[in-house]
């Protein structure tokens, strides 16, 4: 408690606490979403378990709202463009950026999967078979699908913030036609057009938190400046701020511009008009209600994601907009701050463990022979719902409490002095080979059948390539490679 109060005395007057907020309840509701949906069930006499939405159509409009990884996206590229952009102006390099970025990243997810893979050892040396083994270590690793593409958007931000600093907002809305063209593969082939949409649809959110933080980033400097040049009170300044939030990305207009409109008249537009899009799309379009997987569905509007899943992105941005002065007074509090840094400290370790916390409370329950498996929907379903979450709740705190100071405790490599061409030539390259690494790695495992016999419960090739791409990152972030020591 003493360290976050220290943190929280610490933070800039000028940090956007609201992004910070929205990052904690976006992996958040993801944790709870997942727990709360799941049903577990017995087949061939193995515990299993699936999603219940299928059962649950009148939830499916509430995905609307629960699918909630544009959000996560949208603070990424919002954190992502201040954290490159701090780095330029330090006089540092893109692709030193990028190094540094992989740290907490990499690291609580290289602990994930080296804990799996022992684990997974351990129970085929046992006797456990290859096959089901798999299977556990496949529903664990299901977060990574996530980072798949969330690694492939923090590789390429240097070239896309480039991209929005001259085209603005021109870029997302490229990118959301490519979207619209790979679900018509989808509808009419071929299928594969719309492979690119797990890249393009991401991307076109992340490219809005670039715009997001160059609006907020305006709109502090001539805060700033109005209040110093007419000795403004804390009101003044606070008047000063919204109405440069309002004219926020001035400069190039229109598609052009580089600041997202963060007024509550913009909130209110996208808030309308991505709903109204949303009932069209679904209602007379040919895409389902929910924003998640619903298998039997013709089309998933996540996997890859799909012009509805804008749609509802666009409709989650103006709600994010028309709440994002409230949010933002009552996070001066110190109560509610030192909450969302405690969150944030370890949200990636959240997120990474929270289906491992399933998988060995299940394995418990099964061993005592105490495993509830209600019907879904049924009233016994419902009464579970409670202490399951408790339950899951408690395992995770555990696993957080052990692995999550690996990420809470990740600091910034130590300064280093100017490399000569070559040596940045030679860091550049040997980033992008270590970011390429991981990503195959994380994409062989999420690709491989979860029934496949695998005695490490990860495929070989995808544990040597991520590895190999995250060793390299770590070395490049020792200074050991690549850059020269001061002096």
């Amino acid at each position: 408690m003493r360290r976050l109060r220290q943190l929280a005395q610490r933070t800039p007057p000028g940090r956007e606490r609201y992004v910070d907020l929205l990052r904690a309840l976006a992996i958040t509701m993801v944790v709870l979403g997942h727990w709360g949906v799941t049903a577990v069930g017995y087949d061939d006499g193995r515990p299993a378990g699936h999603s219940a939405l299928a059962d649950l159509r009148w939830a499916w409009p509430l995905t609307w709202v629960a699918q909630v990884m544009p959000v996560f996206f949208l603070v990424g590229g919002y954190a992502n463009a201040a954290s490159l952009a701090a780095r330029r102006r330090r006089g540092g390099s893109a692709a030193g950026w990028l190094v540094d970025r992989s740290a907490r990243l990499v690291r609580p997810t290289t602990v994930l999967l080296l804990v799996l893979a022992a684990g997974a050892g351990i129970a085929t040396l046992r006797g456990a078979e290859p096959a089901q083994v798999r299977t556990v270590v496949w529903f664990a690793t299901i977060p990574l699908w996530f980072l798949v593409a969330y690694v492939a958007v923090v590789a390429l931000t240097p070239p896309m913030y480039a991209l929005h600093r001259r085209f603005g907002l021109a870029v997302p809305v490229a990118l959301v036609v490519l979207v619209a063209l790979g679900d018509l593969g989808r509808l009419l082939g071929p299928a594969a057009l719309a492979d690119g949409n797990y890249l393009f649809g991401w991307l076109a959110v992340h490219q809005l938190g670039f715009a997001w933080y160059d609006a907020a980033r305006a709109a502090t400097r001539r805060t700033g400046a109005d209040a110093a040049e007419a000795g403004a009170t804390a009101l003044d300044a606070a008047r000063a701020g919204a109405a440069a939030s309002t004219t926020a990305g001035a400069g190039p207009r229109g598609l052009f511009r580089r600041g997202l409109p963060l007024s509550g008249r913009a909130g209110a537009l996208l808030l309308g008009g991505g709903l109204v899009a949303l009932v069209l799309l679904t209602a007379v379009g040919p895409y389902p209600v929910a924003m998640l997987h619903i298998p039997g569905e013709r089309l998933d509007n996540a996997a890859p994601p799909s012009l509805a899943l804008m749609a509802a992105a666009a409709t989650q941005l103006g709600l994010i907009l028309l709440l994002r002065h409230p949010a933002g007074r009552w996070l001066r509090r110190s109560g509610p701050w030192q909450a969302v840094l405690a969150v944030n400290a370890v949200v990636l370790t959240l997120f990474l463990w929270h289906l491992t916390a399933a998988v060995l409370l299940v394995g418990l329950l099964d061993a005592l022979g105490v495993l509830p498996t209600p019907p879904v929907g049924s009233a016994a379903w419902w009464a579970w719902r409670v202490p399951w979450l408790l339950a899951l709740a408690a395992v995770l705190a555990v696993l957080v409490a052990v692995f999550g100071p690996v990420e809470a405790r990740t600091r910034r490599p130590p300064a280093t002095g100017p490399a000569g061409t070559g040596r940045r030539r030679l860091r550049a390259g040997l980033a992008v080979a270590g970011y390429a690494g991981v990503l195959v790695g994380l994409l062989l495992n999420s690709l491989a059948p979860k029934t496949a016999p695998e005695p490490l419960g990860l495929p070989a090739p995808a544990l040597v390539a991520y590895l190999a791409g995250a060793g390299l990152l770590r070395l490049l972030r020792s200074g050991r490679v690549g850059r020269r020591r001061p002096g």
